[in-house]
């Protein structure tokens, strides 16, 4: 008896120790490791077979929204990069020879010195349509970042740069006076149009029009015949289309010249200019244009060097009122756009003011790009030592990055970039 007992005990035990054995390899980490790898083996889904809701769920990474994107190059940007995207200069500006018509070393060490936000070209820039088409090409390869490359193409015998050069087979138009004067909007609309396709075919991606001012003075010269006419609903439906048909083709259409040039007798290319209409006068007539365009669609409004005494009770051009810019642009306006200055190289600016004082109280004022400085490298440096000086905080220079980034990268077709 007590022999089968101790058989009884020895064979408990035996099983136990059996037990605790099999216990003590599978908590082994190699064993771990086998059976974590036949698991997977087990689970993978075959070629044929779809990985479910769940699975997509737990491996999709977080998708990178617009505002998040921008955030990010902007932060890895440096204040000079960043200062440059609020310039758009001549090519000879930018690379310091006196005539370019075409870009290769020299543009690009340019555009790596300063990576400017855009290039506006003249007739002196065009030869013909494959020049014109290369140059442009390898300008915007050399970029860092996106350009804007603008020209002024309004339609008409006075201001069309590529139409009137005569090196190109393109249709040309009658003054937009004219066509204001048909009271066919569709008219419009195929001007915008037919200027954004070969625009576009050719690589800009800006065009400085429509003419969005109203012509209250009939004596007005500077603006004449580049106004659709006096009528400012009229005006204002004529402008619409335009600017469609140019947004259509990837065209960024800029309206000009804001607050309204047509009730001026002075010319901003030579001196300072005044509207003396109230703020109730320009609400119902000049203002019109600009805010159908706006809604239209339109990328950017020019801003020109005009001055409203009756409303700001000073002299002070609109290019460097934020009364005007920030007030009455975009505030009463609503318009969240670029905000691009008149050429800055006119008298109404330099008969009174420095390049760097002219370009430090533009972006004060809520401008977005320096368009043509008299002296590119004197505004650039007169940017960045009101920045480094704390005169202009770097989130105001943010601001206008964001504006310009955003539309470049997001409403520009890719092909225009």
């Amino acid at each position: 008896m007590k022999i089968k007992n101790r058989i009884l005990i020895f064979s408990l035990a035996s099983v136990i120790f059996g037990i605790s054995c099999l216990s003590g390899c599978s908590s082994s980490p190699n064993s771990n490791e086998s059976a974590a790898e036949n698991q997977v083996e087990t689970t993978k889904p075959s070629k044929e077979t779809e990985p479910s809701d769940n699975d997509n769920h737990l491996s999709a990474e977080p998708v990178e929204t617009e505002d998040t994107k921008l955030q990010k190059i902007i932060s890895e940007m440096t204040l000079e990069e960043k200062i440059c995207q609020l310039f758009m200069v001549t090519p000879e500006q930018l690379t310091l020879v006196d005539t370019v018509i075409q870009a290769g070393e020299t543009t690009k060490e340019a555009l790596a010195r300063r990576p400017v936000g855009g290039l506006i070209y003249f007739q002196s820039n065009i030869v013909d349509e494959q020049q014109l088409k290369t140059m442009i090409a390898n300008t915007q390869s050399y970029s860092k970042y996106p350009l804007f490359i603008g020209i002024d193409e309004e339609g008409g015998p006075l201001v069309s740069r590529i139409a009137n050069s005569g090196s190109f087979h393109v249709e040309t138009f009658p003054s937009m006076r004219e066509i204001g004067a048909t009271g066919d909007y569709n008219k419009a609309y195929q001007v915008g149009l037919t200027i954004g396709s070969y625009l576009h075919e050719l690589g800009f991606n800006m065009n400085f029009a429509p003419v969005a001012d109203v012509l209250t003075n009939p004596s007005n010269t500077v603006i004449g015949s580049r106004s659709f006419g006096a009528d400012p609903e009229m005006n204002a439906q004529m402008v619409v289309q335009v600017t469609k048909g140019l947004q259509e083709q990837g065209i960024c259409a800029v309206l000009k010249h804001f607050p309204g040039h047509g009730g001026t007798n002075e010319d901003s290319h030579e001196n300072a200019v005044c509207n003396d209409r109230t703020l109730e006068q320009l609400k119902t007539t000049e203002f019109l244009p600009f805010s159908r365009g706006i809604h239209a669609g339109a990328g950017c409004v020019m801003v020109g060097h005009i001055s409203l005494p009756s409303v700001t009770q000073n002299d002070l051009p609109a290019t460097l009122s934020s009364e005007i810019i920030t007030g009455l642009l975009r505030e009463t306006l609503s318009f969240d756009g670029i905000v691009i200055t008149d050429s800055m190289s006119m008298g109404a600016i330099t008969n009174y003011y420095t390049s760097g004082e002219a370009a430090i109280k533009a972006i004060q004022a809520g401008a977005d790009i320096i368009l043509i400085p008299q002296h590119f490298e004197q505004a650039f440096e007169g940017l960045l030592q009101a920045v480094q000086s704390g005169t202009i905080t770097e989130d105001r220079i943010d601001e206008s990055v964001y504006r310009i980034l955003r539309y470049k990268l997001f409403q520009l077709p890719q092909t225009s970039q």
